[in-house]
């Protein structure tokens, strides 16, 4: 089952807390995908990272139009759970 975001508050450095429609909520440390190619290496520039929004339609954690994460692995990584089983074939 996938949880939706309900909101995600900054918490200072690469650190957001997020809160899901079931009411678990965990911060997730995002400094690791800092070192990423691609999209993710915008996030070296920390006021990109800070610009995040929940969007309204998917409810998922994203960037203006550029990037967003999985619901799944975002609910996965807050709350220190597994990923489905279907996410890891």
């Amino acid at each position: 089952m996938i949880m939706d975001l309900v909101s995600a508050e900054y918490c200072g450095d690469y650190k957001i807390k997020l809160t899901f429609e079931d009411g678990k909520s965990g911060i997730i440390d995002f400094s690791s995908y800092v070192n990423k190619t691609g999209i993710f290496s915008r996030f070296k520039d920390i006021n990109y990272f800070r610009n995040f929004s929940v969007e309204p339609e998917v409810k998922t954690l994203v960037w203006g139009n550029e990037i967003d994460i999985a619901p799944e692995t975002l609910y996965s990584k807050a709350i220190n759970s597994p990923l489905p089983e279907w996410m890891q074939k």
